[in-house]
């Protein structure tokens, strides 16, 4: 099989697929429609089908239950759980809550930013981790606090991040 058909097969393939993760959104826009106060609800599943809600997953959403993409993209941006880009391996959420924030939070998103050459808000390029600030943990006392995956690291300093990155 020469290399253009390898590509043109791998193409094929993502476009069904593509298909595929948009008809079972279809499929969940469709039980949820005539039900009030649902679209968190579709959202969050449309969300683990497509693994993010992109602007195209947004419109359909928008489209398939009689709301405004202003509307659907007003709560996807609101609630933190949602994301418009896909969601890296491993999740790293640092709390900028008060204790936490007084107590070095800043540096230690610095120091992620440093150690992982990105940003708050994106995902290493091999798709391993990614940043993102949160109000609260619920772990005040231990502050500061970052949360990876499950895994909540209590009082940290930017002398340890490199260490917790090292056990993912």
């Amino acid at each position: 099989m020469s290399e253009d058909t390898k590509q043109a097969k791998v193409v094929i393939d993502a476009a069904a697929e593509e298909k595929e993760k948009l008809d079972a959104i279809k499929k969940v826009i469709e039980t949820y429609r005539d039900k009030p106060g649902c679209l968190i609800a579709v959202l969050h599943l449309a969300q683990e089908i497509y693994g993010c809600l992109p602007l195209h997953v947004q419109q359909a959403i928008a489209q398939g239950m009689g709301e405004t993409l202003s509307h659907v993209s007003g709560v996807v941006s609101f609630y933190s759980y949602f994301s418009t880009l896909p969601r890296a391996q491993h999740a790293i959420k640092i709390c900028m809550g008060t204790a936490c924030y007084v107590r070095g939070g800043k540096r230690i998103v610095e120091r992620l930013e440093e150690e992982l050459g990105i940003s708050v808000g994106e995902s290493t390029p091999d798709g391993k981790f990614s940043i993102a600030i949160t109000r609260c943990l619920g772990a005040c006392g231990l502050a500061p606090v970052l949360m990876i995956d499950e895994d909540v690291h209590q009082q940290v300093n930017p002398d340890k991040v490199e260490k917790i990155l090292s056990k993912y």
